[in-house]
């Protein structure tokens, strides 16, 4: 906790297209510790000094232009946007983010605009995350930043980065602990109705099977079968009899095709057939037997492992959604 008299100034980086949870969740959090006592004083900024449309198509009003070099920020945040991992990003952008760095004390993104400071060179040689649809597209554009897909944020020294949207509550939320200490973040966090520390990592909000069915008529044919009985025997040796193939031939397709083996290709669907079943209101030990689990204490074992909470508390968290979502189509 760092004591001080002046303001804590913190720089918001926007731009066209940016998240607007983004810029209004960290935001909210500095605001309510203000009505708490802080002294954080927001500046909002972007290239040229002028209003911005946000991806909601709300305007947001800018105080200053980011590109000026007087400007100097004990944190910058700079936030994201859906473009920044599939567009190329302005380099008045890059460069205006690049300066400002050089002269923050601490630097943090949330969500997507970690793909800002990996433009800026600001995460060579560094820990980051960002959104879990898009970890794996940041691992391999810069080879030299080691990604952490799960995390909810990262520090790296005085670098910060988070995962998406939401997760910029809680970076902030971290930074205010850090500022301030515990218990005027937990009294942040109880008022915003939030997690001062959230459970689990990124990883229980993103489905273990991503992308479309594979090309090969083989391994379509092995998706289906696995899809239909999740819970059945589907050894190697199995599902390669199944497709009339080899071991040997199957395994070699699906790392060509889909880079993983047989083996955690059943491992994934078993696991998403448990979430789902879990999310559709059955018990634990309803959705251990249906995805092959055997038992509810192997099943919980694995969501322990793999998202750092218990199949319970998964199953609170996501079937209230569900529930929220068939209310509103009825």
């Amino acid at each position: 906790m760092v004591k001080r008299t002046g303001p804590h100034r913190v720089g918001v980086v926007v731009f066209d297209g940016v998240k607007l949870l983004d810029v209004a969740g960290p935001s909210e959090v500095f605001s309510e510790a203000n009505r708490m006592g802080a002294k954080y004083e927001l500046s909002v900024c972007s290239v040229g000094g002028t209003e911005v449309v946000s991806s909601t198509g709300l305007r947001i009003s800018v105080d200053v232009d980011a590109a000026r070099e007087d400007l100097r920020f004990d944190t910058l945040l700079v936030m994201g946007g859906d473009r920044l991992p599939t567009h190329p990003i302005p380099e008045p952008l890059v460069s205006a983010v690049r300066g400002l760095a050089g002269r923050s004390t601490r630097v943090c993104s949330i969500c997507t605009g970690a793909f800002i400071l990996a433009d800026a060179g600001l995460l060579s040689g560094r820990r980051a995350t960002t959104h879990w649809q898009h970890t794996k597209l940041l691992g391999s554009a810069y080879s030299d930043i080691a990604v952490e897909p799960d995390a909810i944020f990262v520090r790296d020294r005085q670098t910060y980065t988070s995962a998406g949207v939401t997760a910029g509550i809680d970076l902030a939320l971290a930074l205010l602990e850090e500022d301030h200490g515990e218990d005027l973040a937990r009294r942040v966090a109880q008022s915003l109705v939030v997690f001062l520390q959230r459970p689990g990592g990124q990883s229980q909000f993103s489905p273990t099977l991503q992308g479309p069915r594979p090309h090969t008529p083989v391994l379509r044919a092995v998706f289906d079968a696995v899809a239909a009985d999740p819970a059945g025997e589907h050894s190697v040796p199995q599902l390669a009899a199944l497709a009339a193939v080899s071991p040997r031939h199957l395994t070699r397709l699906f790392k060509e095709e889909l880079g993983t083996t047989p083996a955690r290709y059943v491992d994934a669907i078993r696991f998403d057939t448990a979430k789902a079943a879990l999310e559709s209101g059955h018990t634990v030990s309803e959705a251990a037997e249906r995805a092959g689990y055997g038992n509810s204490e192997s099943l919980r074992r694995t969501f322990i492992a793999r998202l750092g909470v218990s199949p319970r508390a998964y199953q609170q968290r996501f079937r209230f959604a569900r529930r929220s979502d068939a209310a509103l189509t009825t």
